[in-house]
């Protein structure tokens, strides 16, 4: 007995942490693999089971340089010149910032990374300029990272705003801080419903002031950008209060001793947000962001309520047209229908909640 609790009180952490490793390998780990094998193969639901087909490189083949393309990554067509000339800025620009690296402190891992990161870059940037700088469709791909960069990087700078705001000694700021947390209580669903009624332009409750402004007869759900912009807002509506309550954490805890101490030196507000204050909260807003990336990759609740693909579907992110694509192979119709047995219903609505 006395040996094995020695050996718990030794192995006592990789046991406190195996639960929650299991947990990651059933819900991340296995999944991503089980979708990876099945992406080179070809699912085809059927009555009582499903037939696949191992096909290879086939389906990235298709998606990529295919029949597919237009929805993931658009029309490649002849690029314009405000095209070209944004490829060449871009690329000026990453091998400039490769070469000041090698004049530098040079590690090689380093160096991989950051060729690795001017790739991805630079792929981004051919993606638009062929696209949407060259006036030519653009898919699922470039929306979504329309989405996730630019709508993330609107809500990051807006919260950072606020929350510094309402971290100065200012009259009502409790109120204020409890008022900017609340729509984070609201279901994206009904979030999705306010801003579909706030948006309509006939019948809404800002008709009156929408037509004073002579938009009473745009109908925003049928349009490219006006739907995309509508999305944007809705989702910055609800997220920014959780980049706020995060933030106004961070700054409560930011010291200030060395705050007073810059402002007696004669330093200004932006000298000291800079060099006192963003140091300090510098972690926790790097990852405030990434927690936002990977939750703007997941957008689908809103563009469906919102929109239901009235845009021309063109206002869709990958996981919409994700959901979309399922519908359209009669995926959902099989799940629910296609095998009976107690076994197989707790295995779909397994599956149901990993989708999720």
């Amino acid at each position: 007995m006395k040996t094995l609790n020695e050996w718990i009180d030794k192995q006592s952490r990789r046991l406190f942490i195996t639960p929650a490793v299991l947990l990651i390998l059933v819900f991340s780990v296995f999944p991503l693999i089980a979708s990876l094998v099945i992406s080179f193969t070809r699912v085809r639901p059927r009555a009582g089971g499903y037939n696949m087909r191992f096909v290879g490189f086939r389906n990235f083949k298709k998606i990529f340089f295919g029949s597919e393309q237009y929805h993931l990554l658009g029309t490649f067509e002849a690029i314009s010149a405000l095209g070209w000339c944004l490829i060449l800025v871009m690329l000026s620009a990453l091998l400039w910032w490769l070469y000041s690296y090698t004049k530098k402190d040079f590690k090689l891992i380093g160096f991989i990374g950051r060729v690795i990161s001017a790739a991805f870059i630079l792929s981004v940037t051919i993606l638009f300029s062929v696209t949407l700088f060259s006036g030519n469709n653009f898919g699922t791909l470039p929306m979504t990272i329309i989405y996730v960069i630019f709508g993330c990087s609107i809500q990051f700078l807006i919260g950072l705003g606020l929350a510094y705001i309402c971290s100065m000694n200012l009259k009502g700021r409790t109120f204020f801080r409890i008022l900017f947390f609340m729509p984070l209580m609201i279901t994206p669903v009904g979030i999705a419903y306010q801003w579909r009624m706030l948006a309509d332009m006939n019948r809404g409750p800002l008709s009156g002031i929408w037509q004073s402004f002579g938009f009473g007869d745009l109908a925003w759900g049928s349009l490219a950008w006006p739907a995309r912009t509508i999305i944007m807002i809705a989702d910055a509506w609800m997220w920014i209060p959780f980049i706020f309550i995060v933030l106004v954490a961070a700054l409560d805890t930011v010291s200030k001793d060395l705050v007073e101490a810059a402002d007696v030196d004669g330093a200004g507000k932006w000298l000291i947000f800079k060099d006192v204050i963003w140091p300090q909260i510098a972690p926790v807003a790097g990852t405030v962001v990434l927690i936002r990336w990977i939750e703007g990759f997941k957008l689908v609740d809103i563009p469906l309520v919102m929109t239901s693909g009235g845009a021309r579907n063109l206002d869709r992110d990958l996981d919409y047209a994700f959901l979309d694509s399922m519908e359209s192979i009669g995926f959902w119709r099989f799940l629910c229908r296609g095998l009976h047995s107690p076994f197989c219903d707790r295995y779909h609505l397994c599956i149901i909640f990993l989708i999720s």
